[in-house]
């Protein structure tokens, strides 16, 4: 691929693509013709369907989410593919099968004297002289006839497959009825958990503090009439252990609701938050508008996990914090150039996220291939 201008190199790229596509959906419909009675059955048709929407929303570039079972639906599909994918997938065959073999025939017009291999040009072919050009221009024909099919082809199988596939408006909202009932109920075992925290947390450590500020308090009055000095030692301890106690309490509020949100709203708590990171980290943070407080909260408490999971696992150089608002829709968007492979099923910080984020009816997307950049996007409605 070195000194290939890159216009010629993604125009190679988008053919290639496309021509693997077209040739796995004619595998795919073949298999599809030829066992067609066990498609039928829901449990393997799901899969099947599931892989080819997977495949079209990659070609595509668009995300693809996992839906619920459709029987009707993945019949439907099985009909389709195998009326379009065969034919698809065939001139695909056809057109890199003549293209991969225009080189050769070209170079062995000897051993081929008939010469009606060559597709475009049929003149017969009897030295170098006639082999050459022609084969140059058949060569060149088929790759460009290939540049302009092939992908639109492919593309066009590829629309067709994620509208036959797409779930009706009746499988969208009993999908969103199952995603609320399951979002409810872990936003339920999270409110549980985090009470469970905070009551562990005041319970051993501002409690414990306050109950020995006391007992301090107690013993310097039985001894004040006596000792007057130890009576102020004491008392002076005690000062030291309500200091802590203080400190302890701020740190327990800080938790559920930070009081930096309310002295500087959204994007003064961001930029405190950059200066304290890890890692060099600017914040962009675009007009918001009135925000709810609770969707504040998410938003700063997703930037306060993403910025610490960066210092501490990404290896990162640099990361960068981009705030907007489009519309009703609040995004944050957390980037590092580290080295990538960030999963929230491994860790709870980002799982917390999105459960976070979900308890607003709101989404949290990772990318974060090996290597990096990671880039995690928080939105939630703010209505």
């Amino acid at each position: 691929m070195l000194g290939i201008p890159g216009a010629a190199r993604a125009r190679w790229l988008k053919t290639w693509r496309g021509g693997r596509y077209l040739l796995g959906t004619l595998v795919s419909a073949a298999v599809a013709l030829a066992v067609a009675p066990l498609l039928c059955i829901p449990s393997l048709a799901q899969p099947w369907t599931e892989q080819h929407r997977r495949h079209a929303g990659a070609l595509l570039g668009q995300p693809v989410e996992p839906r619920p079972r459709a029987a009707r639906r993945n019949l439907a599909w099985l009909v389709t593919q195998i009326v379009t994918g065969l034919p698809a997938g065939a001139l695909a065959l056809v057109c890199l099968g003549s293209l991969s073999l225009t080189p050769v025939i070209m170079l062995l017009w000897w051993a081929f004297p008939t010469a009606p291999w060559l597709p475009v040009v049929s003149v017969p072919i009897t030295n170098w002289d006639t082999a050459l050009p022609l084969g140059l221009v058949n060569l060149v024909v088929l790759a460009a006839l290939s540049a302009v099919v092939l992908p639109l082809l492919a593309r066009a199988h590829a629309r067709c497959c994620l509208a036959v596939l797409a779930p009706s408006p009746a499988e969208q909202l009993a999908e969103r009825v199952t995603e609320l009932t399951r979002t409810r109920t872990d936003v339920l075992q999270a409110h549980s958990a985090e009470l469970r925290r905070i009551e562990r947390d005041l319970h051993d450590g501002t409690q414990a503090r306050l109950v020995a500020i006391a007992m301090r308090l107690a013993i310097a009055g039985q001894r004040l009439p006596e000792d007057p000095e130890a009576a102020a030692g004491l008392v002076r301890q005690a000062h030291a252990e309500t200091e802590d106690a203080m400190t302890e309490l701020r740190s327990v509020i800080r938790t559920i609701y930070p009081p930096v949100l309310a002295d500087q709203g959204l994007s003064g708590a961001l930029g405190t938050l950059a200066t304290r990171s890890g890692v060099p980290t600017p914040i962009d943070v675009g007009p918001l508008g009135e925000i709810p407080a609770a969707v504040e909260a998410v938003a700063y408490f997703a930037v306060t996990e993403a910025l610490a999971n960066i210092a501490r696992h990404s290896r990162a150089t640099h990361a960068s914090v981009r705030v907007t608002r489009d519309g009703a829709l609040l995004r944050a968007e957390i980037t590092d150039n580290g080295t990538g492979g960030a999963d929230a099923a491994r860790g709870s910080g980002l799982d917390g996220m999105r459960r976070r984020a979900a308890a607003l009816d709101g989404t949290m997307k990772i990318s974060s291939p090996p290597g990096g950049p990671t880039v995690i996007t928080v939105e939630m409605p703010c209505v």
